[in-house]
Order: C-alpha cells, then sequence, then structure tokens
C-alpha cells in the first residue's frame, strides 16, 4: 500500500484521517509541531482505535521551512490536514492568514521536490460561502468562491480558508504544475473526540452543554460528521477523478436551536444548562465581546448557507452520517472525556 504523510496529526480531523488509512493498509507518517508529542498521541490512537497503534512524527510547522523535506521523503501521498483554527478573533488577520497561505505553500513545494503523486488538502466551507453578504446563491458548489474582502461576511478565519487555498491552487496550475491536487472543504465538523484536547468546531457542543449561552444566537451552519470528512479526505487521495477538484462535504443547513432541540432530546440531564429561547442578534454582538466563540459566529447572524454535497457523493462515492448523529456523538465523546 502507500505511504502518507498527515500534517497537523495531533488535531480533532486527522487523528481520523490517520486510523483511516492504516484502517485502508497504508503506513502513514505525522506532522506535528514537536514529536516529542508521538507518544501521547499513539496512546490516544490506540485507546480510540481499540488495538495498539505506532506512527512517527516529525517536527515541522507551518511557520518555518524546517522538516518539511524530512517529512515528505519517501510518501506516495500527502494529506495536508494542518491550518490553524483559533478560539477567537486575533488582534491582527495576518496571524491566521500567513500561516495558513506559506505554510500550505510549504508542504506544497516539499510534497512537489520529494515526487509525491498527490496533495489533498483540508480546506473549508468557508472558502466559498463567504463575502458574499445577501447575494450568496441560493445553494453554494464548489464552482463558487469566498471573497475575502468583504470584510462584514467574513472573519480573519474565513478569509485565511480562502486565501490558502487559492494560493494552493495558484501553485499546482503554476510553479508546481504536475503535482496532483485534491481539496475537501467541510463546514461545521462534528462527531466523536479521540480526547479531551478540543477543536475549535466542537464549542458548538460544548458551550451548550456547559451552560455557557444563556439563549440560542439566531445562526445556523451545515454540519458534517468528522469521520466522514476523514472518509472524503482518504477518498480523494486515490480516486482518479478526484485530481484538481474540490469537494463540499456537509448535510443540509440547520439552525442552532435545532442542535439544542437534539440535545434536549438525547441528553435530558443537560436540561437545566441548555440555552432557553433566541437571543437577540444585538445581545449575540454584546456578548461576543466577552465570549471569543460568539465573535467567530457574528457573520453568520440570520444567514442560511446552503450548500450541495451532490459531488462529493457522485465522485467520491461519499456516503454522510446525519447530522443529528455527528451532534450526539459528538456531544456524548465530549460527555465521556469529562470536557462538559
Amino acid at each position: 500500500m502507500a505511504k502518507v504523510l498527515v500534517t497537523g496529526a495531533t488535531g480533532f480531523i486527522a487523528g481520523h484521517v490517520i486510523l483511516q488509512l492504516i484502517e485502508a493498509g497504508h503506513d502513514v507518517r505525522g506532522t506535528a509541531r514537536s514529536a516529542s508529542s508521538a507518544p501521547k498521541l499513539n496512546v490516544t490512537l490506540s485507546k480510540y482505535a481499540g488495538k495498539p497503534i505506532h506512527i512517527e512524527l516529525v517536527a515541522a510547522n507551518l511557520g518555518s521551512d524546517e522538516g518539511w523535506a524530512e517529512a515528505v521523503a519517501g510518501m506516495d501521498y500527502v494529506q495536508h490536514v494542518a491550518s490553524p483554527f483559533p478560539s477567537g478573533v486575533p488582534k491582527d488577520p495576518e496571524d491566521l492568514i500567513r500561516p495558513a497561505r506559506d505554510g500550505a505553500l510549504r508542504v506544497l513545494k516539499a510534497a512537489k521536490a520529494a515526487g509525491v503523486k498527490r496533495v489533498v488538502m483540508t480546506s473549508s466551507m468557508a472558502a466559498i460561502a463567504y463575502g458574499w453578504g445577501d447575494a450568496r446563491p441560493a445553494v453554494l458548489t464548489e464552482e463558487h468562491w469566498s471573497n475575502p474582502d468583504n470584510l462584514k461576511d467574513n472573519t480573519a478565519y474565513t478569509r485565511s480558508k480562502t486565501i490558502a487555498e487559492r494560493a494552493a491552487w495558484d501553485y499546482v496550475n503554476g510553479e508546481g504544475k504536475g503535482l496532483e491536487l485534491a481539496v475537501i472543504n467541510p463546514a461545521a465538523v462534528l462527531g466523536p473526540v479521540m480526547s479531551g484536547d478540543l477543536s475549535t468546531s466542537l464549542e458548538l457542543l460544548s458551550q451548550p452543554l456547559s451552560g455557557k449561552i444563556p439563549a440560542v444566537p439566531r445562526i445556523g451552519f451545515g454540519i458534517v460528521d468528522v469521520r466522514d470528512v476523514a472518509a472524503a479526505q482518504v477518498a480523494a487521495m486515490t480516486v482518479p477523478e478526484a485530481a484538481g477538484e474540490r469537494f463540499l462535504v456537509s448535510q443540509p443547513f440547520m439552525w442552532f436551536s435545532d442542535v439544542g432541540d437534539i440535545l434536549r432530546a438525547n441528553f435530558p440531564a443537560y436540561s437545566k444548562k441548555l440555552p432557553k429561547g433566541t437571543l437577540p442578534d444585538f445581545l449575540t454582538r454584546v456578548l461576543s465581546v466577552f465570549n471569543p466563540a460568539l465573535k467567530l459566529l457574528i457573520p453568520e447572524l440570520g444567514r442560511q448557507r446552503q450548500i450541495s454535497n451532490e459531488k462529493a457523493r457522485k465522485v467520491l462515492g461519499w456516503k454522510p452520517r446525519t447530522a443529528e448523529q455527528a451532534i450526539v456523538d459528538g456531544a456524548q465523546s465530549l460527555i465521556d472525556a469529562g470536557v462538559v
């Protein structure tokens, strides 16, 4: 089977990508900011998988050239999952944009030099659905691109995803021609965690379950299970038709109030902590000053961003779980991990 590098190996999505690659018979190497993370990562992966898992980690981070040549050496494929995802809004947007863009280019250039066949990059629905304001299409597809210059309908994070993915495509269509690229664009990624070290996206579950949101903000999002994101990443690595393509992966748009209803129905012991009623937009903005996670959601207020997952289903044979299963399994894992 193939030798595969997974960047950002200690992350939420990356852990599931690693296990699915191993299950498919591939040899996996990972990157992390420090190679000393390997023992803890292997324990976490082994505990979740229910069997011994051991992968090598190479120290490499998105802000430096150091380590990337060693990381990609001998690899057939690269799963570039690493990208900064903040828990709040940075003072300087470049603190997110620079490592996302420059890190993607570092990985692609190293992969090209090492003779890697294909890179699968984890981008985001953010590179498709933002910057449109109220003029966005009724249904967004992979043909659409976000406008990072419309700051009223963007955060630093959504801008970073668009700019990084644009840079990646520009590279493989220019200087890096010959290196295959496929891109996965997930919506809000939920589903089971492997440990208490949480991805920012899971605050959509941890915050209401912890009683940190008094009422439901008027927001919504598409939801996708992390296991299904990983499945799309792995499929896009070897499906011939995936080369040169991007794939939206999400279930249909869901209001946050619907997420609350699902949590309330499945976790009655948390009903007193779960938000009640609707939080007025102005109050959401006020509370976001004190709650960094809410500040990330301001561009979502009152906006529906509907997407089509038809391409992923057709080209990758993608068969996702329901949004409800992603919510319930994600919440249960947070409870089991002692996070809420």
